[in-house]
């Protein structure tokens, strides 16, 4: 004859039920942003600008933190600071240290963040990982960039005019290495038309096209300019 199984008390049930669940994964928290210490959230965009193949934009920080951009260039311009030594932050225990000056440094570039080596230190990392090869562009080329940077969008006939030679090589060259790209047709001639693009601010250390350096200084007077665009419009 069977007997009936007694009904385990409610604290059993109970503990039976949390060793059920501690079996699974626990989900992502969607509070992460709001419960998240800041060393956490510090630790978080460490390791999305270490993963980053690109500059990493502060709305995608803030998506990824559940906070505001705002937030987000606060706590990235904190590591910025970190980075570069002599600032006072506060450990797990709430401890305040002084950092010290990192190898590297967080740098603010082309929209985005960014981790890059200190410049003092570029001549032994280029001699160290290049082992003798360059990747300098020729004098050709940088000449030719430079008219694509100042006066972009610019059709290739008109690089052409300006530098006084064929450029259709080292446009390749320099579309090869991803710092222009095309950028639409013109209204009238319906030729293609070149810039430069995010990789070029990356590399020459830029925000924007803004912080080009003013060229007014190096330049001849107006009456000249006008001559000469004259000249190159004919």
């Amino acid at each position: 004859m069977s007997h009936p199984k007694p009904t385990p008390p409610a604290e059993k049930v109970a503990e039976s039920a949390d060793s059920a669940e501690s079996c699974y994964p626990e989900a992502p928290d969607p509070t992460f942003g709001a419960l998240a210490t800041r060393l956490e959230q510090r630790a978080l965009v460490e390791a999305m600008l270490i993963i980053a193949s690109e500059p990493l934009t502060e709305a995608a920080a803030a998506q990824a933190l559940l906070v505001t951009v705002a937030e987000a260039r606060e706590i990235l311009s904190d590591l910025q600071r970190e980075y570069d030594g002599g600032h006072t932050v506060l450990d797990a225990r709430g401890v305040a240290y002084t950092t010290t000056r990192r190898g590297f440094q967080l740098r603010e570039i082309a929209g985005g963040w960014r981790f890059y080596s200190r410049p003092e230190f570029h001549d032994h990392l280029s001699a160290h990982l290049l082992d003798g090869a360059t990747t300098r562009l020729t004098q050709a080329a940088l000449e030719t960039l430079a008219v694509v940077a100042y006066r972009q969008p610019v059709p290739r006939a008109r690089i052409s005019a300006i530098r006084g030679v064929n450029v259709d090589g080292v446009m390749r060259t320099l579309l090869g290495r991803g710092l222009i790209e095309e950028q639409g047709r013109d209204d009238e001639s319906k030729a293609l038309l070149y810039g430069t693009t995010s990789y070029f601010l990356e590399r020459l250390g830029l925000t924007s096209l803004d912080d080009l350096a003013p060229l007014a200084p190096y330049l001849p007077d107006s009456d000249v300019l006008e001559q000469i665009d004259g000249e190159l419009n004919e």
